[in-house]
């Protein structure tokens, strides 16, 4: 007989940041839960359910939508209503927050997700994700939008769904990481990966290659070291990998090492990172270092940056502790002027 597996509820029920130290915080991680069901399953039918594909519009970064994105969000939004403790949540898709307690409470919590993280894969059956985390909500009184610009090491819960051949969902409360795998005969998430950890060495890398002509020096450096391998200063042979769902690649990271690289870049002086401080960088930054890793912008720790806007961008390396130091190193080098 197989052994019986712990359910993400029987987990909570024990973990010290469970309903008994956070009154909702149990009940919300579970609506989560719910929302990634939902959104699994709609993958799942892929074409057979006409999720796939464009819409016409765009969402406020200036992205088309697809059919999925919004049907992701509306997945979130209606689950984290249901969690009775949520005061107001903000999504990568929407403009401005959405605030749902208007009078304010005593306990309640601001939740913040990028629905579908990676979603050009979806129309090519590639994996994608989810990525959410949760913060603390102000007390007796409505919550607005500087409530929500707070540092990533203030995060009460952040993790990820990745749908692939199998959907999981990752999370960590700020005492260490932990794996579910969806049972979908019985529609529960099992602790399959308990205490997960980054290897500290690693021999794989991740980076959009097509963007090598606008990288700064010390990613030029760091990429060329890889690249050289056994006959390089590094003496041993890298692989590249590349997804284009942040949700995939850094779940590939957590299960057997490597760096995920997405630079600052010389495009445009006003944008100097791609991917999302709140909706993409500060939850997957949490998971990380809750495992072992590190997680930085490539001169500054991630859990300490402190939003200027909703939707902030920046640069993201997160990953294997050695190979980040490594990069950390060759930009303090660039800008000390000793390269």
């Amino acid at each position: 007989m197989p052994q019986e597996q712990t359910t993400l509820e029987q987990f909570l029920s024990t973990h010290p940041t469970g309903s008994r130290d956070r009154p909702g915080l149990h009940s919300l991680t579970l609506q989560i839960s719910k929302a990634v069901v939902t959104i699994a399953g709609m993958i799942s039918k892929g074409a057979l359910a006409g999720v796939l594909g464009s819409l016409e519009s765009e969402n406020v970064q200036g992205e088309t939508q697809k059919k999925l994105d919004v049907l992701a969000d509306e997945a979130f939004i209606n689950a984290l209503k249901q969690a009775g403790c949520v005061l107001g949540l903000a999504s990568e898709e929407n403009e401005q927050p959405l605030i749902l307690c208007k009078d304010g409470a005593d306990h309640g919590y601001l939740a913040v997700f990028d629905p579908l993280d990676g979603s050009s894969n979806i129309d090519v059956n590639v994996s994608v994700g989810s990525i959410f985390s949760v913060y603390a909500g102000p007390a007796a009184r409505p919550a607005n939008l500087q409530d929500f610009l707070k540092p990533g090491r203030e995060q009460l819960l952040a993790g990820y769904a990745v749908y692939g051949p199998a959907t999981m969902l990752v999370i960590s409360f700020g005492q260490g990481t932990h794996g579910f795998t969806l049972d979908p005969e019985t529609g529960n998430f099992c602790l399959t990966h308990p205490s997960m950890r980054v290897s500290d060495q690693s021999s794989e890398f991740a980076i959009n290659a097509s963007n090598e002509r606008f990288w700064e020096p010390p990613i030029h450096r760091y990429i060329d070291e890889c690249k050289k391998g056994q006959i390089g200063c590094r003496a041993k042979d890298f692989n590249m990998r590349w997804v284009g769902s942040m949700v995939a690649d850094v779940h590939r990271i957590l299960m057997r090492g490597g760096v995920f690289v997405y630079p600052r870049d010389m495009r445009d002086p006003l944008k100097p990172g791609r991917l999302r401080l709140m909706y993409e960088a500060k939850p997957m930054a949490l998971v990380i270092e809750q495992a072992g890793g590190m997680a930085s912008t490539g001169r500054e720790r991630l859990l300490e940056l402190l939003p200027n806007h909703i939707h902030q961008r920046v640069p993201v390396v997160l990953g294997s502790r050695d190979e980040v130091e490594r990069i950390l190193s060759y930009h303090a080098d660039y800008d000390q002027g000793r390269s």
